[in-house]
């Protein structure tokens, strides 16, 4: 009973990607400035709702991951899988309201900034959303049929991984950075090395 296996495995690889997109908005480089304390504040509000967030998807990321080393049947994978989705379409949602109610840093630009990625957050959201119904819609009574729908999935996840977050890399360059870079709950929500925005 082999076959859906394989490619929940891509997806996993291609969920990964999502995951760096928060993990990139917490694990700014740092650049020692002294910033605002107005910036500073912003930053802590933001890393503080960022925390949770980067947990609940960190955690659908592994129980994806978990699905694919089991040998679970397809009825498993499509219940995790959408929980998963759904999660990670929450958990981005609330990232972006968490930034939206921070309002703009204190920056040149700011608000054009901060408009850009809540936009930015709130359109993969959805597209998790979209990614949940898709995963529903699947025949589990059929195994290869399933296989290929997930393998469908998978690419569009790939895609929403590479698209997306350059509103958010705008939103945390330079004095942005630098202040989320300081807050404690920004660093413990990317307890894995970041690699750097460049």
């Amino acid at each position: 009973m082999e076959g859906t296996n394989p490619v929940n495995k891509k997806l996993t690889a291609a969920l990964s990607g999502g995951a760096v997109l928060v993990l990139a908005l917490s694990g700014c480089s740092s650049s020692s400035d002294d910033n605002s304390d107005a910036l500073n504040s912003w930053a802590k509000q933001v890393c503080d709702a960022v925390q949770p967030q980067a947990k609940k998807i960190e955690a659908a990321n592994t129980a994806i991951q978990k699905e694919t080393s089991d040998n679970s049947t397809p009825e498993e994978v499509q219940k995790t899988d959408a929980q998963a989705f759904q999660d990670m379409s929450d958990a981005y949602k609330a990232i972006g309201t968490a930034v939206e109610k921070a309002g703009a840093p204190d920056v040149e630009d700011g608000k054009t900034k901060k408009t850009n990625a809540v936009k930015e957050l709130n359109d993969i959201s959805a597209k998790y959303a979209d990614l949940k119904t898709q995963v529903e819609k699947l025949d589990t009574k059929d195994q290869s049929k399933f296989a290929d729908g997930l393998k469908g999935i998978a690419t569009q996840l790939d895609k929403l991984s590479q698209s997306g977050n350059d509103a958010l890399k705008k939103l945390e360059e330079g004095e942005v950075g630098a202040a989320m870079a300081k807050q404690e709950s920004c660093k413990s929500a990317s307890a894995k090395p970041s690699a750097t925005n460049g």
